[in-house]
């Protein structure tokens, strides 16, 4: 069971709102501390199964190693605070640390151990318990403290002096901090952002769409304050360190950067990247990407979760005139067989690799192709699969021939392919004076 801290600064009154909601929402047992002050976290303080709330006199940003107050050793703490901005009606939730100066309390350079699974669970009870005039969302790394004492983020009622007085608001910052009881602060799947603005929304989505969570953000601003990247190896390895990963996304052109972190022996990936791989292994990612492509250049995941695959080749032009007829239907049938496959046009369009689970490559094979053929029986008089080809033919309309004939081109034209009659000169003419048999062969 994981143990909460929630810290309550008296100097702003949003957090004394929102607190008061805690100590009305849950079934709190009061308590008192007096081998610490009043201002730092002793005193009155309160304990709930798997939580504990205290208050601290100053401003959280200020507060350092706030942790070692608490009796429960907590493995999580959230700074319950206001926010400030000119964003109107908002809940959000961040980490603390600065890329760069220490204007607003924390050290310069630092950063604070972080907590992605626990913020992605916060922007989830967030949108069920906010008010409908609030908007909900995460911000990037921004002010102190940077020295907590245990992985930890804000969560924020914003962003002014109406939100600040909410009770609405309050009760839903309040809602929302109860929801992380027994929260793991991290999870199997997280990154590291750079670049973006404030308030992140690259990285809101992959939070909200996909199963990665997200650390530390350096967001454009910060990176300019940062300066050169290879003066400031440590801070990046720290940033890693904190969100517990070596993979990183990097929102917007920061070359400098993108060399930096590849030499320190970081991983960059992209959004797609994320999405793509969701909850896969990835070790069978890295061994998918060396065999066929990688997912940037167009590898796509289908439904078999199998660890060990071959590799089966289909005929490209076979593929392509399946698709001719139903792309859809030619997708389905290859997500719902492979563990991956291969590309074109940016993703659109099935490519002729797809790894297949391991020892089964001839009756997926076999599978495939089966169901292509049904699709060209679509359009095609008679399709045939053999060992070494398909075959398919068709009775086609040949319009040299019907030119040479002084069909006029036109509507008359244009109803004779369609296999129609027509009259021309007080003649009927039939389209089958004008059709002839086409062969199609695709070799396996």
């Amino acid at each position: 069971m994981s143990d909460l801290a929630i810290v309550e600064s008296r100097a702003d009154r949003a957090s004394v709102h929102i607190c008061d909601h805690l100590r009305d929402l849950a079934d709190w047992t009061e308590r008192v501390d007096d081998s610490r002050s009043d201002a730092d976290g002793g005193g009155t303080y309160y304990q709930t199964d798997g939580i504990e709330l205290r208050t601290f006199e100053a401003f959280h940003l200020e507060l350092e190693r706030p942790a070692e107050a608490f009796d429960c050793d907590p493995d999580l703490l959230v700074f319950a605070s206001r926010h400030s901005g000119d964003t109107g009606a908002l809940l959000t939730g961040h980490f603390t640390g600065n890329f760069g100066p220490a204007e607003f309390g924390g050290e310069d350079n630092a950063v604070a151990e972080t907590c992605p699974n626990a913020l992605a669970r916060l922007l989830e009870a967030f949108d069920e318990h906010a008010p409908e005039e609030y908007d909900v969302g995460m911000e990037c790394t921004h002010h102190g403290p940077t020295d907590v004492g245990c992985p930890s983020l804000f969560a924020e009622l914003g962003s002014g002096d109406e939100q600040w007085d909410d009770p609405a608001g309050a009760e839903a910052v309040a809602r929302g901090i109860l929801d992380l009881r027994d929260v793991a602060p991290h999870r199997s799947r997280q990154v590291v952002g750079f670049g973006g603005n404030h308030y992140a929304p690259r990285f809101g989505r992959i939070v909200r769409e996909t199963p990665w969570a997200v650390g530390h953000i350096a967001a454009d601003w910060g990176l300019e304050d940062l300066g050169h990247p290879s003066a400031h190896r440590d801070l990046l390895a720290a940033a890693f360190d904190a969100s517990n990963t070596d993979i990183a996304v990097i929102d917007g052109d920061w070359p400098v950067l993108e060399e930096t972190l590849t030499d320190l022996g970081y991983r960059l990936v992209s959004e797609t990247w994320l999405r793509e791989v969701g909850d896969r292994p990835l070790e069978v990612v890295d061994q998918l990407e060396a065999t066929v492509e990688s997912v940037d250049d167009g590898l796509r995941f289908g439904e078999r979760r199998d660890d060990t695959f071959e590799i089966v080749s289909l005929p490209g032009d076979l593929i392509d005139t399946a698709e001719g007829i139903d792309p859809e239907r030619v997708r389905d049938a290859v997500e719902a067989r492979t563990i991956a496959f291969s590309t074109d046009n940016g993703g659109s369009r099935v490519g002729s690799t797809v790894a297949v689970p391991a020892g089964e490559p001839l009756e997926t094979k076999r599978a495939l192709l089966e169901h292509l053929v049904a699709l060209l029986e679509e359009k095609y008089d008679t399709v045939r699969l053999t060992d070494d080809a398909v075959i398919a033919t068709e009775t086609a309309f040949n319009p040299e021939r019907a030119a040479t004939a002084g069909i006029p081109e036109g509507p008359k034209f244009g109803a004779l392919a369609a296999g129609e009659s027509v009259t021309v000169d007080g003649e009927t003419i039939t389209p089958e004076r004008f059709q002839t048999e086409r062969t199609d062969r695709f070799d396996l």
